[in-house]
């Protein structure tokens, strides 16, 4: 599938209450690469939560399978995305693009300036992909999402901007 039959052929809308376990579903099936962290990436709870805060964007296909999703949320002047998740079967076909497009959108019309994006230090291979959309490094936090490591590793957030 190209990105332009992926374009054509994808609704991008914002979640609702009942899409969450089939969101939650698909984000931990993405996130499973992340084997240093113990449990899973997100549950109906904390995907909830999230939703109360800002908003999460998912595409379906014409079947209404939920095949990605990224979460935005509108900070002042800055706009915050995350959650980037593209089902691992739909993978490379410019759909994480796509929902980035569709946030950065949002954002704009909410008078967001900027955008940034964090990305765990353990996961160095998606730098390049952020680099890709835009991004460039703009500082680092401190890890402190709730969730434990199953081995003692260092670890932290690389904080990534653009302007918009």
């Amino acid at each position: 599938m190209t990105e332009t039959a992926t374009a054509s052929s994808l609704q991008i809308r914002t979640a609702t209450k009942a899409d969450i376990p089939r969101v939650a579903q698909m984000v931990n099936s993405a996130f499973s690469v992340e084997t240093f962290l113990e449990g899973t990436r997100t549950d109906v709870e904390s995907l909830a939560a999230t939703m109360s805060k800002g908003e999460v964007l998912v595409a379906e296909d014409p079947e209404g399978q939920t095949l990605g999703c990224i979460y935005v949320e509108v900070r002042g002047a800055r706009g915050y995305m995350g959650m980037l998740a593209v089902d691992p079967a739909h993978q490379g076909q410019g759909l994480g693009r796509l929902l980035v497009g569709k946030a950065e959108e949002i954002l704009r019309h909410a008078g967001c300036q900027g955008v940034d994006i964090c990305v765990l230090s353990l996961r160095p291979e998606l730098l390049p992909l952020y680099r890709r959309f835009g991004f460039v490094e703009s500082g680092t936090e401190e890890f402190n999402h709730g969730r434990t490591f199953r081995e003692p590793v260092e670890c932290h957030m690389v904080v990534m901007s653009k302007g918009l």
